[in-house]
């Protein structure tokens, strides 16, 4: 179901839009870089976070790591994984399938700055095998996403 209210979401408002599905499993960066032919970084990863009593969507590059500094001054608080079940619930989308697109549930959701290094970036599609090929700005913009910095990318991380 999850991939078809993707489907549905673009339809209605971005019907240019085309739905990867690749043969191969997408559920996770590395298998999404694989199965898409590109540099793990350009896997637009969402993460179902909450800080104190705000549940939000947060989606950063493939390879960066939540700081968890720059989360807390960006959004008040310690950041917090949401487990699969509650992410399923929330979003409508299964772990290795969420996505900022056709969610059951009005979220707010944020772009990490990360994201802007590239030409274009691949979201999951809702499915354990879908994605879609978006610029990180039309990204934002499909989703009324506000931008952030709460990333580490892999240089930082030496």
């Amino acid at each position: 179901m999850s991939l078809e209210n993707v489907q549905n979401w673009f339809a209605s408002h971005a019907s240019d839009v085309q739905i990867i599905i690749a043969s191969q499993s997408t559920a996770t960066v590395q298998e999404a870089a694989a199965a898409l032919g590109v540099e793990p970084a350009r896997i637009a990863k969402t993460l179902a976070i909450r800080v104190k009593d705000e549940v939000f969507l947060l989606v950063t590059r493939g390879d960066a790591r939540l700081d968890n500094a720059r989360t807390k001054a960006a959004f008040g608080g310690r950041p917090r994984m949401l487990d699969p079940e509650e992410t399923l619930r929330l979003t409508g989308h299964a772990v290795g399938g969420v996505c900022p697109f056709g969610l059951v549930h009005d979220l707010p959701i944020y772009c990490d700055r990360s994201l802007q290094a590239f030409e274009t970036v691949f979201p999951a599609a809702g499915s354990l095998n879908s994605a879609v090929e978006l610029t990180p700005a039309r990204l934002a913009e499909l989703t009324n996403a506000q931008w952030v910095d709460c990333a580490r990318l892999p240089e930082e991380m030496l």
